[in-house]
């Protein structure tokens, strides 16, 4: 190997790019700790919770149409030039909704029991009527915190309470309350969603990028580097003089031995010797020339290799956070008489080519009753259009849950009445006739459903979820 000359300026800025102290930092002494000292995964009880987050407040409106005729016909009238043409919708067979067009990969998941929206969720304290709405002050605490803003929104969400101010997310807490050997572990950055008070999400790269310290991994031989990991091991061995300084070199050398044992798995990537064949053929649709074709696709591909090693992740439940952006549909959100055509419908064919894949994955891994995947966002979108061909910032919204576990073939929670100005619409003057829902689900109601079925007790779901309280005996739907 040639050697190259280099500056310690340019040494140090290299190693810190991948480093264990980037990683370690990145983890938590905690975290690191707990990951190093676990127990393989038993299959047969595994579980996994993936959350995908839709950053920009999605339209659900548009997502899931309703298809009887009295209310698509209102649908049309109030949504003008973004309704969805009821001959382009893909059906969902037994129930009055339809998906949108883009969507369409997903028929399968409904056909086979595996899909099921929930409708009208978002943050709340307690539930709540349009008359206490519009009785509360701005800063009542019956009311969440800075309704309609997106950063305040996503907080709301990612969290699970009505407090913007929020530190800590409802993944990290349940991370934290179950006791699970894992952190959350996040293939889209870092998100409240996996804070707890002491751990900070497991972040991971995407296929065929490297996990670990810069030049020292596993696989390394060059002479130079065996010898500067030799002398990093042995620092890292030594006591140190304070308990600070233990917690951190503790931290290192976890950091290394964790990506000593992930690295491989988190760099294979479609078409490599070490790839599973499973996955690959799953995600083959939305793969081109040996590359994942969009953002979400990669990630869920991380997580499929992620969940089909679970032996080698450790622990027998987790918790996974992967994105996506660009909801934010203010203008351009459709083309008029083109419903596959304009942002929303490329965002939602991303989000339904890749969950499509996933499933896909899950079923040929014969692990699809041990994963369930859910959507989360800032918000829904104003059921009447602006005036740029998009919509604003609204309040409840609709979700899709899905997974071998998930009661499919139906719908769960209330669809809003399309009225606007109805007792579901924020709105009462004409000016502010918008149609920005008034949610009849809670994200605690939500998310204490998923966490019931992940194995949390009623006394940990009141820890996870400190508002679940106040929805007295409707603490959790049925979707699982």
């Amino acid at each position: 190997m040639k050697t190259t000359s280099t500056t310690p300026t340019t040494t140090r800025r290299r190693w810190l790019l991948g480093s264990g102290a980037t990683l370690a930092s990145a983890l938590g002494a905690g975290t690191l700790a707990n990951l190093m000292h676990a127990r393989p995964a038993y299959a047969a009880d595994y579980k996994a919770l993936v959350c995908i987050f839709l950053y920009g407040g999605n339209d659900g409106m548009n997502m899931i149409v309703p298809t009887d005729t009295a209310r698509y016909d209102q649908y049309a009238t109030v949504r003008k030039g973004l309704a969805i043409p009821k001959a382009s919708l893909v059906p969902l067979a037994g129930v009055n909704y339809a998906l949108h067009p883009a969507m369409s990969a997903l028929a399968g998941a409904w056909s086979a029991g595996r899909l099921a929206p929930v409708f009208n969720v978002g943050p709340l304290v307690q539930p709540l009527t349009k008359a206490q709405y519009r009785a509360a002050a701005a800063n009542s605490e019956v009311l969440p915190d800075s309704l309609f803003s997106h950063s305040d929104q996503q907080i709301l969400w990612e969290s699970g309470t009505g407090d913007a101010l929020a530190r800590t997310g409802w993944g990290g807490r349940a991370s934290e309350t179950l006791a699970t050997v894992n952190p959350v572990i996040s293939v889209a950055g870092s998100a409240r969603f996996g804070l707890s008070t002491l751990q900070t999400p497991l972040l991971l790269p995407g296929p065929g990028s490297t996990f670990g310290a810069y030049g020292l991994q596993p696989g390394d031989t060059w002479a130079p580097q065996l010898a500067r990991k030799a002398a990093i091991d042995a620092l890292y061995a030594a006591p140190q003089d304070v308990a600070l300084a233990d917690a951190y070199t503790a931290a290192q050398r976890d950091a290394f031995a964790m990506s000593a044992r992930l690295g491989a798995l988190v760099k294979t990537k479609p078409g490599d010797p070490e790839a599973i064949a499973a996955i690959d053929t799953a995600f083959a649709p939305i793969t081109a020339a040996g590359k994942i074709t969009s953002g979400l696709g990669n990630q869920l591909y991380q997580l499929a290799k992620l969940i089909a090693g679970n032996a080698t992740v450790q622990g027998n439940r987790q918790l996974f956070f992967a994105s996506m952006g660009g909801f934010d549909t203010h203008g351009n959100q459709l083309v008029t008489g083109s419903p596959l055509e304009g942002d929303h419908a490329r965002l939602l064919k991303e989000l339904g080519d890749a969950l499509a894949a996933f499933n896909a994955a899950l079923t040929n891994l014969g692990l699809a009753n041990a994963v369930t995947t859910f959507t989360q966002s800032d918000f829904g979108r104003t059921f009447a259009p602006n005036n740029s061909t998009g919509t604003d910032h609204a309040w409840g919204n609709q979700h899709l849950v899905m997974g071998g576990a998930v009661r499919g073939g139906l719908t769960y929670g209330s669809y809003p009445e399309l009225v606007l100005g109805g007792p579901n619409d924020v709105g009462q003057e004409a000016w502010e006739l918008q149609g920005r829902w008034i949610p009849t689900t809670a994200v605690d109601q939500y998310a204490a459903t998923l966490l019931g079925w992940f194995g949390a007790t009623d006394a940990q779901l009141d820890t996870v979820l400190p508002n679940l309280k106040n929805f007295g005996t409707a603490r959790r739907l049925a979707f699982l």
